[in-house]
């Protein structure tokens, strides 16, 4: 039986430094448009309430920009994806920012509180600081460090308001209290651009990274396999895509922070359809195309577009 899928539309930008996040869902959209493609005719969908206004908002929210916004954004994204687990379905969230990651992890983990929940991070940054640890007080970098519930005080560079830390401590505990993901069950692929207490956290906990270069010289296939046995105990998986994963200087620009070195877009479908084989992935999650910045036209909506294709078939023969 085909599994059922259900497109989730999150447009917020607000967990980022930059912002026009919030328009690489359309420009998905106006890839498959061009390409006269139905993709998103074919598929039920439903959009998340956002509240991108708040970037208006001049009230200082220390090292946790926006916290208050974000909090209630990934706490409505995460009934979202509770919800159409719930009913049986399989969600594809396309989002902004990837703040959202902590909303989308959350609602995987109260929709199956029993299960242990393993992560796959496609990503140039291992998004693991917290307000106590950012350089930037952008929430995008800190999903992880929610998820896992760590502040990592060992590294705490910021001296954080007591609203921030109210607000954080309310993030760590969306969908269900306490931790989402255990830090051992998270096995990153391709990050590259770190800080310390992230590199710290990393240790700590041994979470695996594949990065480009090791992907390419041990076998793409080999490193897939290796992360899911690393994840073989693990009852349900997330897949989250950051198209920052991809290599900006081969690819596009068009997005918040891209870093060159990077995949590019066969070897992402290789990987993702390689963890779907597994038949434990619960979710996938698409984020951080932003059209504002793509310096060839919609090049990364393109190429996400492909990306978003390819896997869908894949998820269909689950």
């Amino acid at each position: 039986m085909m599994k059922e899928i259900k497109i989730i539309k999150n447009r917020s930008d607000i967990g980022a430094g930059t912002r026009g996040s919030d328009m690489g869902i359309d420009a998905i959209e106006i890839a498959a448009i061009n390409q006269n493609n139905d993709f998103f005719n074919r598929f039920e969908s439903e959009d998340v309430i956002t509240e991108n206004e708040s970037v208006y908002n001049k009230k200082n929210n220390s090292f946790g920009k926006q916290i208050s916004s974000v909090f209630n954004q990934c706490k409505r994204l995460s009934n979202h994806v509770k919800v159409n687990l719930q009913e049986g379905k399989f969600p594809i969230v396309l989002s902004g920012d990837h703040s959202s990651a902590l909303g989308t992890i959350s609602g995987v983990k109260a929709a199956n509180p029993n299960k242990k929940v393993g992560v796959v991070w496609i990503d140039a940054h291992g998004d693991l600081h917290t307000p106590y640890t950012s350089p930037s007080g952008n929430i995008h970098g800190m999903p992880l460090g929610a998820a896992i519930s760590d502040d990592n005080l060992d590294c705490q560079i910021n001296d954080v308001s007591r609203e921030t830390a109210d607000l954080w401590d309310r993030m760590k505990n969306i969908g269900m209290p306490g931790q989402k993901v255990l830090p051992e069950d998270i096995v990153f692929f391709g990050v590259r651009d770190t800080e310390e207490p992230e590199e710290k956290q990393m240790a700590k906990y041994g979470i695996k990274n594949y990065m480009v270069a090791e992907v390419r010289y041990r076998g793409l296939e080999i490193c897939v396999n290796e992360a899911l046995e690393k994840l073989t105990d693990c009852d349900i998986i997330y897949v989250s895509f950051d198209v920052d994963s991809m290599d900006c200087d081969m690819i596009s620009y068009g997005t918040g922070t891209p870093v060159p070195k990077g995949f590019d877009d066969k070897e992402i479908v290789e990987i993702i359809n390689g963890l779907l084989a597994s038949k434990k992935v619960a979710c996938v999650e698409f984020v951080e195309v932003n059209p504002l910045l793509d310096l060839k036209g919609n090049k990364m909506a393109e190429t996400a577009f492909k990306v978003l294709e390819e896997v869908t078939k894949e998820i269909q023969k689950l």
